[in-house]
């Protein structure tokens, strides 16, 4: 699981793996410890919700500068209990999802690629009939920080009330999108009139886009990798730039996402720099929404202040 050779790559490519280029020295997991990281249901809590003082208590403390983890980083348990029960933020609740799970999670480095690997048990899951392909997906989002939102609350930078399966979607099948790339927003979200093509062009030259690195699992196959990036919608990148395995044995997954840390288009990662990560993962056959996800966190190269070093 920690070695990957030229031919282990081969041979998982023709498998339909989708890897990309990696190195074939073994991620340093011993150099970076492992941090726990709560997973909760969120149910249809938008980036619109969480903004609205009737609607969400923490409001006026997040627009007055603080930011989600820091209020509710550790109560994920509680929260995600009191969200699939159906009982708020939620119309549809799946019975007997249960409401959070924990993650180890890590990440390392060589001098070409930065890996992550998380460690979960999904427990006892029903079968939401949202995606036949897949049993679970796992996915992180980087942002380079040119994303303050994500910077300050993960996901939900990107998470809007008219997405699709939200209160406020109309049927729409609309993705994942940032805020600055609409012409206005409401409570009801951003729908879909852009901002002018200058305006775009100048949030992207400012380094305001998403990225994803995701890994599609079925146990006893091989993980599928896909990756793209979040900005007026959410594109999938072709070929991916992302190389993923997973393993499951007993129930618990361990998963690895890895990538160039300078590929075409995609977020340079430098030492020097701080990230911020977030996790989300689809259990049960979901899609869209009924996911579970983390607050957002902090990454760092080799050494600094932040909540993962990766060395």
């Amino acid at each position: 699981m920690n070695k990957i050779t030229t031919a282990a790559a081969a041979v998982l490519g023709l498998m339909g793996v989708g890897l990309a280029p990696v190195a074939q020295a073994a991620p340093n997991w011993a150099a970076s410890p492992a941090h726990s990281v709560g997973l909760f249901y969120p149910g249809q809590s938008s980036w619109e919700w969480a903004l609205t003082t009737a609607d969400h208590p923490g409001a006026d403390k997040f627009k007055a500068g603080k930011n989600c983890a820091a209020c509710h980083d550790g109560d994920e348990k509680n929260m995600g209990a009191l969200l699939v029960s159906g009982k708020k933020n939620e119309p549809s609740p799946i019975p007997g999802k249960p409401g959070s799970l924990a993650a180890n999670v890590q990440f390392s480095h060589d001098d070409q690629n930065l890996y992550v690997r998380l460690t979960f048990a999904e427990g006892s899951q029903p079968n939401a009939h949202g995606d036949a392909a897949y049993a679970t997906k796992v996915t992180m989002m980087l942002n380079g920080g040119g994303v303050p939102e994500a910077g300050r609350a993960g996901c939900w930078g990107s998470c809007h009330d008219d997405s699709a399966g939200m209160p406020s979607a109309g049927g729409s099948a609309r993705t994942m999108y940032l805020s600055k790339t609409r012409a206005a927003l409401s409570r009801q979200g951003g729908g879909d009139a852009l901002k002018p093509a200058a305006a775009l062009d100048a949030l992207k030259a400012g380094g305001y886009q998403l990225e994803y690195w995701q890994a599609k699992l079925n146990p006893g196959a091989a993980a599928v990798a896909a990756n793209g990036v979040i900005f007026d919608k959410r594109v999938e990148t072709k070929p991916t730039n992302v190389a993923a395995q997973a393993s499951n044995a007993g129930g618990t997954w361990t998963v690895v996402l890895s990538r160039k840390l300078n590929a075409p288009g995609a977020v340079p990662i430098l030492a020097g720099h701080r990230y911020t990560v977030a996790f989300a993962v689809h259990s049960g056959h979901t899609a869209k929404r009924f996911h579970y996800v983390s607050f957002e966190r902090s990454l760092v190269l080799d050494a600094g202040a932040a909540d993962f070093v990766a060395k």
